[in-house]
């Protein structure tokens, strides 16, 4: 085992960034705590590409070769006509990083809990609570610094560092931050969900288009379903990201009055819908925050830095945020020296992760017939091989664009 004196550490969130937080500090001495207000793991969720530098990740972690076991089997992206024939198709990447999808596709459920599984007898677990109150502590009167944090339903308890990694709505950081962090709308609202999947299927992430801004997609995952996406373009001036919270049912009210006369396969994915019981929807965003931690308590993964889901590096940047973190909590001893290393390392990668390409996502949902037409006309162009090789270039996610430092001679001498 580990040696645990480095001191406790409470991470908010169960998801990606915070598991992954938790297995590198328990690799460098400290007790990990993690609090997820769900009742257990939540497995479900979207393909995930796993790039580049989280990549690297990945394998200073282990784990590589279990997220290509697990991997969805797609195959690449295809774009699908009004007629719903294929007017244009993208192999998937043969790199760490290039292509719309990557080499490593995995549902972030099935990352979620490959994670879990390597963390959980050196983690504790809580489900189904959550934090409702930070207050931080200097030392004095004999008593050491740290956090005191109140929680849904457990007894007071005192952490040395907390760390805020559960989604771009995270309630953890608006405790201490508030609403300084900016979370900007893209213009666009998603649905996910888990559909059946049907002979007539295959292993492409099929993307389609239909007038109003509106866009279907379905991709394959290595569960014999399919996943499914119904995207349509908002007013932006009048959304805040992640404000739009409709119950399940009236979300389901929703789309059917919005994709009834979608064409293609509108309406095989409604009624999927109807009675999915994985069926989520958010208002797609990002999180611009001037800061990433105040006193004690430091942010990490989509509460710090989400990059939405059509950049393709989210999930890159929770493994590799987490390993920097960890690192610099281990390289200092001085935690705030740490977090200042730690933003430090990852402000110029995540700049680069958030800076969409123009026009994204609204030129890929395109609202009139015309639009659609010349999005169709520029993927086919873009789909043949030599302007395919020159576009790659500019599309594809900036996921190598860090120098990853090395931190294994911190590591617990005592490790077994």
């Amino acid at each position: 085992m580990h040696s645990t004196n480095r001191g406790r550490v409470l991470i908010s969130g169960a998801s990606i960034a915070g598991p992954a937080l938790a297995y590198w500090l328990h690799r460098y001495g400290f007790a990990t705590v993690i609090v997820e207000r769900a009742p257990a793991l939540r497995t479900g969720g979207q393909n995930i590409d796993v790039r580049g530098a989280g990549r690297e990740v990945s394998r200073r972690m282990g784990i590589e070769d279990d997220i290509r076991a697990a991997t969805t089997g797609e195959v690449g992206t295809r774009f699908i006509g009004p007629r719903g024939a294929t007017i244009a198709e993208f192999p998937a990447g043969t790199t760490d990083s290039g292509g719309a999808t990557a080499e490593l596709e995995i549902l972030r459920g099935d990352l979620a809990q490959l994670l879990v599984d390597r963390t959980e007898t050196d983690t504790e677990y809580r489900y189904g609570d959550r934090i409702t109150g930070i207050v931080q502590h200097d030392a004095g009167n004999g008593d050491p610094a740290g956090v005191t944090v109140h929680f849904e339903h457990a007894p007071d308890e005192r952490f040395d560092l907390v760390i805020a990694a559960d989604g771009i709505g995270s309630s953890t950081r608006r405790l201490v931050f508030g609403d300084e962090p900016e979370i900007r709308s893209l213009g666009l609202e998603t649905t996910f969900g888990t559909i059946p999947r049907t002979d007539a299927d295959d292993d492409w992430w099929r993307w389609y288009n239909a007038p109003g801004g509106r866009s279907i997609t379905l991709r394959p995952d290595a569960h014999g379903t399919i996943r499914a996406t119904m995207s349509i373009v908002t007013d932006r001036k009048r959304e805040r990201a992640g404000s739009e919270r409709r119950d399940l049912d009236a979300q389901r009210r929703h789309l059917h009055e919005a994709f009834a006369d979608a064409g293609w396969e509108a309406r095989r994915v409604l009624a999927g819908f109807d009675a999915a019981d994985d069926l989520y929807a958010e208002s797609i965003g990002q999180v611009h925050a001037p800061r990433w931690w105040d006193g004690r308590v430091a942010l990490v993964g989509d509460a710090a830095y989400c990059a939405s889901p059509v950049s393709g590096m989210g999930t890159s940047l929770s493994l590799t945020g987490a390993y920097v973190l960890a690192g610099e909590l281990a390289a200092h001893v001085d935690h705030r020296d740490a977090f200042r290393g730690y933003e430090r390392i990852m402000r110029p990668y995540v700049a680069q992760a958030q800076q969409l390409p123009p026009g994204t996502p609204r030129i890929a949902n395109p609202k009139s017939r015309l639009g659609i037409a010349v999005f169709g006309a520029a993927v086919r162009i873009g789909a043949t091989p030599l302007v395919g090789r020159l576009g790659e270039r500019f599309s594809t996610p900036p996921a190598d664009a860090i120098d990853l430092p090395d931190y294994a001679h911190l590591e617990s001498q005592d490790r077994t």
